[in-house]
C-alpha cells in the first residue's frame, strides 16, 4: 500500500516492479493513474485524512508481524555494517563526509544538500542522532534516536545542479539558521558567481560551504555506463574533469577557504568556522575512482550483512504471522559454582613461591537455565593480572542473577554486532562496560549455548549460517590448528628439547615466552636454539609481555632478525613505542595486552594500528570482554589484512571449547571479507589455544578433542567434538567447592514505638543472619526498600543485608500512639524518621550497623551517623547533601515548601514532582555537625551530578577542617567515590561500581574498626 502519488526512489521502483503481480494499493487524491510500471492493481481516490478515518471505522483484528522485527534486525545489521566500514577506513572518504557532517548539526542549523552524489551520500550515509556517551554498538542499535527537526533543503536546478549556491545563500536568509551547505565541485563550479553574494551585506548568519571535490562528475562512476565505457570517453564528456582551483576562486572573492584530506582535518574544520562567525568553504579532496570503489565495498559488505543475518535467523523458523517479536525464551533462573581444578605447571603469567609443587586455577560455572528447559552453560575464569578477583566477580554474579531472572533473550544476540550491548543495557539495565571482561565473556558464552541448545543447534552454526556452496570453506573450518606454549625459563638446549618434542607431536606453531631471563641476549640464544631445532617450516612466535623497555626489545630483535619470526607480541612496556618498534627493529609485531585495554570504542583506538609492521592482534575473549567484543576487534583485523588469533587465558575444557569453536568462526568470517575484498584466502591460523595441555583436571568428564589429526598431520581441535561437548556438557562434580543461585528474600513487617509514635515497617532481608556485620539500606523520594535488592543481592555474601520501606513509603505505615491522638495524621521530620529507624535497629541488632542511603534516605542516615554514632559504624551516602547552610535559605524553602503542598493538593502528583526534584531536602541544616563527624563516610556521587560533586567535596572540606581541630584525630574513613556515565540516581544507572564501592569500604572499616581496638 502506498500513500500519495508517483514514488521517487529508483530502488523502491524496481522492487515493486520485481514484485508484480502482488496487490498493489496506491492511495492518492488525483484522477491520474501516475503508473508507468503498470504495477498497481488497486487505485483509491482520497486524500490521506479521509483514507485514514474509513481505516479507523474498521475492525480490524490486531497481529504482530514477526517479519517486522526481522527486517528491523536485517535494517541494523546493514547499519552496522556500513559504520563499521566507515570507521574501519581511516582514509577520508565521501561517506564518511556524509556521517560527519549529520553529526556536525545542531538544533540552531540547518542543511542545505546539493544534488547528485551529496544527497545521495547523505540520504543513504547520513546520520540522524548527535554525539551520544554510548559507544558506536548501543548508539546503532538504540531505536529511540533523538529528534531535533533540523530544517533540510535541496533545489531541482534546470540541468540539476544549476544554481545551487545562490540558493542555499538564499535558504541561509530565509531561515535565519546557521546553513551547513554540501554540494559537489561540479555544482559548486556551475554557481561561482555566488560567491559574489556572500560579501553582499544581507543580514543573516554565517554560512559554511563544503564542497566534495573529486574533480569530476562522480556519480557517473557509480551507473552501469562506467562499466562498458573507455576511461578517456568518461573523463571527457561524463566526468568533466577539471583541475580548476577552488582555493583561488575563494580568494577571488575575498571569501575564506579550507582544504582537508585526512578526518581529523574536516572534523576540526567543521567547527572551526562556527567559533569565527565568517562564511567559509571548506573544500574536501577526494578522488572517483576511490570513491567508486569504496560505494562499491559498503555495497557489497552491506549485502553480505544481511544474508548473514537471514541465514541466521531464518534457522529459528520465522512464523507466518503471529509474534513474540525476537525472544526466544525467558530466562528461569541462572546459577553459578565455583570450581578449583589442578595444573600440571603453573600458568606462564603466575608467580611461583619456592618449594610450591601443586598448581590450581580457580573459576566459576554458570548454568543458564530458560523456560523451556534448556541449559547453557559458560565459564567465568578471571586472572588477578587482568585486575579481576574471585570476590569482586563473584559479587556480580550475584547482582545478575537476580536482574536475569525472568529476563527475554533474543535471536538477536548471536549476530554479535552489538546485540549484547545493547541487550544488557535495554533489558539488564546497566551500562555494558560496567561488566567485568570475564563475567561478560562467560555470560555470552551461557547465553549463546543455552540458544543454541533450545534450537537444536550447535554454538557454532547459531553464529554462522554455512552456504551450500562453501565446501572448500567449510572443511578448512571442520578443525582448529593450535599454537603451544612454552615457557621459556630454562636453558636453551632444555627449551629447545621441550619445542622438539611439541613439533613431534604435530603442532605446526610454536610461542615462546621471552623477557624470562637476566637479559635479552640470553632470550635471544634461547629462540635461536630453538628455531635451528625445529627447522624453517613451523611458524615460531615470541611474546615478551611488555616486559622490555626500548632499548631492550631492540637489542634482542637485532638478535634474531634471521630467525624467521612470525611476530613478537608486545615487545615494549611503553605502547606508543610499538609502531617505533616496527619500523626500526624490522620485526612484524603483534598486539596483546594493548588490545586488552580497550575497553571502549575500539575501532578508534585500533587506528593507529593499522601500520603494516603490525601483523596480528592476539585476542583473549574472557580479558577483551566476551565474544561480541572480540568478533569486532577480529574483524578489524581481518579488514587490515592482519592475523586475528584466539588466545586462551588457561580455562577449562569448557571456556576452551567455545574459543574452538569461536575461532571456526572468524577463519569462515575471514573467508567472506577476503571474497567481498577480491583477496586470497590465507592459511588457516594456528590459534593460541595450547594451555589444554596445562590441565590435570577438568570441569568436566568428557575429553576435549584436541589431538594430532592424521589427515593433515598437525596438533587441531575438532569443531564437532567441541559442538558436542557444549551441548552434552556434564559439570564434574568432584572439583566443584560450592553453588550459588540468587538469594531468597525474606520479606516481614516489624512495629516500632518511637515515644507517641508506632510504625509499622516494611523489611525486606537478604543474607546470613548475623550481627557482626549488617547493612541497612534507605531508598529515596517515593522509592521503596525493593529498589536496593539487587545490591543487596550482590552484597549478601559480605553482610547481613536489610532494607525497608521508610514512613509513608511502599508497605510502612505510621500512626500517634494512644486514643486521643490515634486518629490524628503524624507529623515527619528528620529527627522523627530517625528515631524511629534507631528503635529499628535496636531490634534487627544488638551491635552497630552500616547505613547505605539514597538521596531522601542518605539525608537520614548522614543524620542517623551524626546523632547514634554509637549505634552506627559507618554511612554511605549516595547523592546526598547536608541541606541548606544559610538559615534565611531554610526560612525561604519552608515557605516554599508550605506552597509546593498546597500545588500538590490543587495541581496533582507531576508538578510537585518536578518541582521536589528541583528542590533540597527538608529543613534542618548538619553542615555544622559535620566538623565533629567521627563516623566514617563514603560519599558516592554520579559523574554527571555536578551539583552534588559539589556538595561532596564541600561536606569532605568541612569534615577535613573540624578532624584537623580534634585531639585523637585517628584513622577516620571519609572519601568521594565518582561513578562514571552516571547522573543523580548512581545506583540504578550503574550499580556494579556502587557495589564494588560498597565492599571496598566495608573493608576499610572493618580493619579500620580492628586496628582501633588493637591500639586501645
Amino acid at each position: 500500500m502506498k500513500i500519495g502519488s508517483r514514488i521517487t526512489s529508483k530502488r523502491i521502483s524496481q522492487m515493486v516492479e520485481e514484485c508484480f503481480p502482488s496487490s498493489y494499493i496506491m492511495v492518492d487524491n488525483h484522477p491520474c493513474r501516475h503508473d508507468p510500471s503498470h504495477s498497481v492493481t488497486h487505485r483509491i481516490q482520497s486524500t490521506v485524512v479521509q483514507f485514514a478515518d474509513c481505516l479507523l471505522q474498521v475492525q480490524i483484528p490486531h497481529r504482530s508481524s514477526e517479519w517486522h522485527s526481522y527486517l528491523q534486525v536485517f535494517e541494523k545489521m546493514v547499519e552496522w555494517e556500513i559504520s563499521f566500514q566507515i570507521l574501519a577506513e581511516y582514509s577520508l572518504t565521501e561517506p564518511h563526509v556524509a556521517q560527519a557532517v549529520s553529526e556536525a548539526l545542531r538544533s540552531n542549523s540547518a542543511l542545505f544538500v546539493g544534488n547528485s552524489m551529496a544527497i545521495r551520500d547523505a540520504d543513504m550515509y547520513g546520520r540522524n542522532w548527535t554525539t551520544s556517551n554510548h559507544n558506536a554498538a548501543y548508539t546503532i542499535l538504540n531505536s529511540e534516536l533523538p529528534y531535533h527537526g533540523i530544517q533540510v533543503a535541496g533545489n531541482r536546478g534546470a540541468s540539476g545542479i544549476d544554481g545551487l549556491l545562490s540558493t542555499a545563500i538564499g535558504f541561509s536568509v530565509g531561515c535565519n539558521r546557521q546553513v551547513l551547505c554540501v554540494i559537489g565541485d561540479v555544482s559548486f563550479l556551475h554557481d561561482t558567481n555566488g560567491l559574489a553574494i556572500l560579501n553582499q551585506r544581507v543580514l543573516r548568519k554565517p554560512i559554511l560551504i563544503l564542497v566534495i571535490n573529486n574533480h569530476g562528475g562522480a556519480i557517473f562512476s557509480l551507473l552501469p555506463i562506467a562499466d562498458r565505457t573507455e576511461p578517456r570517453v568518461l573523463n571527457q564528456y561524463f566526468y568533466t574533469s577539471h583541475n580548476i582551483s577552488i582555493q583561488n576562486l575563494c580568494l577571488a572573492h575575498g571569501v575564506q577557504h579550507l582544504r582537508v584530506k585526512t578526518k581529523v582535518e574536516l572534523q576540526n574544520a567543521l567547527f572551526k568556522p562556527q567559533y569565527q562567525g565568517t562564511d567559509c568553504v571548506i573544500e574536501v579532496e577526494s578522488c572517483i575512482n576511490a570513491n567508486a570503489k569504496f560505494h562499491s565495498t559498503l555495497r557489497k559488505f552491506a549485502c553480505l550483512a544481511a544474508d548473514n543475518a537471514m541465514n541466521i535467523l531464518s534457522r529459528f523458523s520465522i512464523p507466518n504471522s503471529m509474534s513474540n517479536g525476537l525472544s526466544v525464551c525467558k530466562i528461569c533462573r541462572m546459577e553459578y559454582s565455583l570450581y578449583r581444578i589442578q595444573l600440571c605447571a603453573p600458568p606462564t603469567s603466575s608467580f611461583v613461591r619456592d618449594g610450591q609443587s601443586k598448581f590450581h586455577r580457580e573459576g566459576f560455572i554458570l548454568s543458564l537455565y530458560l523456560e523451556d528447559g534448556s541449559v547453557g552453560y559458560g565459564e567465568v575464569a578471571p586472572l588477578e593480572i587482568h585486575k579481576e578477583n574471585l570476590l569482586e566477580v563473584e559479587e556480580q554474579l550475584l547482582f545478575l542473577c537476580h536482574v536475569m531472572k525472568g529476563a527475554k533473550i533474543s535471536r538477536f544476540l548471536p549476530l554479535l554486532k552489538g546485540s549484547f550491548s545493547s541487550w544488557i543495557r535495554n533489558v539488564l539495565g546497566i551500562p555494558a562496560f560496567s561488566i567485568f571482561p570475564s563475567v561478560r565473556c562467560g555470560l555470552e558464552m551461557a547465553i549463546l549455548s543455552a540458544i543454541a541448545v533450545s534450537h537444536g543447534s550447535s554454538f557454532l552454526n547459531i553464529l554462522y549460517s554455512q552456504r551450500e556452496t562453501d565446501e572448500e570453506v567449510s572443511k578448512r573450518s571442520s578443525n582448529v590448528k593450535i599454537c603451544a606454549l612454552i615457557d621459556s625459563t630454562g636453558t636453551p638446549a632444555q627449551v629447545a628439547n621441550i619445542a622438539s618434542t611439541l613439533i613431534k607431536e604435530g603442532f605446526a606453531a610454536i610461542k615462546l615466552k621471552v623477557a624470562r631471563q637476566a637479559d635479552p641476549i640470553q632470550d635471544a640464544a634461547i629462540v635461536q636454539e630453538v628455531r635451528k631445532r625445529i627447522g624453517r617450516q613451523i611458524e615460531l612466535r615470541v611474546d615478551a609481555n611488555r616486559n622490555w623497555n626500548y632499548e631492550e626489545a631492540l637489542e634482542f630483535g637485532s638478535l634474531v632478525k634471521t630467525c624467521d619470526i612470525q611476530y613478537i607480541e608486545e615487545p615494549v612496556q611503553d605502547e606508543n613505542d610499538i609502531i617505533k618498534y616496527c619500523e626500526e627493529s624490522g620485526l612484524p609485531v603483534a598486539l596483546d595486552e594493548t588490545v586488552d585495554d580497550f575497553q571502549e570504542n575500539a575501532l578508534i583506538m585500533l587506528e593507529k594500528y593499522a601500520h603494516p609492521g603490525i601483523v596480528a592482534l592476539v585476542i583473549k575473549p574472557s580479558v577483551v570482554g566476551g565474544f561480541e567484543k572480540a568478533a569486532l576487534i577480529a574483524r578489524w583485523a581481518q579488514q587490515q589484512g592482519k592475523m586475528a588469533v584466539i588466545s586462551a587465558a588457561f580455562e577449562s575444557s569448557l571456556g576452551l571449547s567455545a574459543y574452538v569453536l569461536f575461532s571456526s568462526y572468524l577463519e569462515l568470517q575471514n573467508a567472506d571479507v577476503c571474497k567481498v575484498m577480491n583477496r586470497q584466502l590465507a592459511p588457516c591460523i594456528a590459534h593460541g589455544l595450547g594451555t589444554y595441555l596445562w590441565l590435570k583436571e577438568d570441569v568436566t568428564t568428557d575429553l576435549l578433542g584436541i589431538c594430532h589429526n592424521p589427515h593433515s598431520g598437525f596438533v587441531e581441535a575438532s569443531v564437532a567434538n567441541a559442538s558436542q561437548l557444549m551441548k552434552k556438557f556434564q559439570i564434574n562434580n568432584s572439583i566443584i567447592r560450592r553453588t550459588a543461585t540468587e538469594k531468597q528474600v525474606l520479606r516481614y513487617q516489624l512495629t516500632v514505638n518511637s515515644k507517641d509514635l508506632s510504625s509499622f515497617i516494611k523489611v525486606q532481608e537478604i543474607g546470613e543472619s548475623t550481627d557482626d556485620n549488617v547493612l541497612l539500606f534507605l531508598h529515596g523520594f517515593l522509592g521503596s526498600g525493593e529498589d536496593w535488592l539487587p545490591i543487596m543481592n550482590a552484597v549478601s555474601g559480605l553482610a547481613r543485608c536489610i532494607s525497608i520501606d521508610l514512613p509513608g513509603h511502599g508497605g510502612s505505615k505510621i500512626q500517634h500512639c494512644g486514643s486521643e491522638v490515634a486518629t490524628q495524621k503524624p507529623t515527619l521530620s528528620v529527627d522523627v524518621v530517625a528515631d524511629v529507624l534507631f528503635e529499628l535497629i535496636e531490634q534487627i541488632t544488638p551491635r552497630k550497623v552500616t547505613l547505605v542511603g539514597y538521596s531522601m534516605g542518605s539525608r537520614i542516615a548522614l543524620y542517623m551517623a551524626l546523632r547514634f554514632s554509637h549505634k552506627i559504624k559507618g554511612a554511605v551516602i549516595i547523592s546526598g547533601s547536608p541541606g541548606l547552610k544559610d538559615a534565611s535559605a531554610r526560612k525561604i524553602r519552608r515557605a516554599k515548601d508550605d506552597s509546593s503542598a498546597y500545588s500538590l493538593v490543587t495541581n496533582g502528583l507531576q508538578l510537585f514532582l518536578d518541582n521536589w526534584y528541583a528542590g533540597e531536602l527538608w529543613q534542618r541544616s548538619l553542615w555544622e555537625d559535620l566538623k565533629d563527624c567521627n563516623t566514617p563516610l563514603l560519599l558516592i556521587v554520579g559523574e554527571k551530578d555536578g551539583k552534588f560533586k559539589s556538595i561532596a567535596q564541600k561536606m569532605c572540606n568541612e569534615i577535613s577542617r573540624g578532624k584537623k581541630s580534634r585531639i585523637h584525630q585517628g584513622a577516620e574513613i571519609h572519601e568521594i567515590v565518582e561513578i562514571p556515565n552516571s547522573g543523580h540516581a548512581v545506583h540504578l544507572e550503574n550499580p556494579l561500581p556502587v557495589i564494588h564501592a560498597v565492599r571496598e569500604f566495608l573493608t576499610r572499616v572493618k580493619e579500620n574498626s580492628t586496628s582501633n581496638l588493637e591500639a586501645v
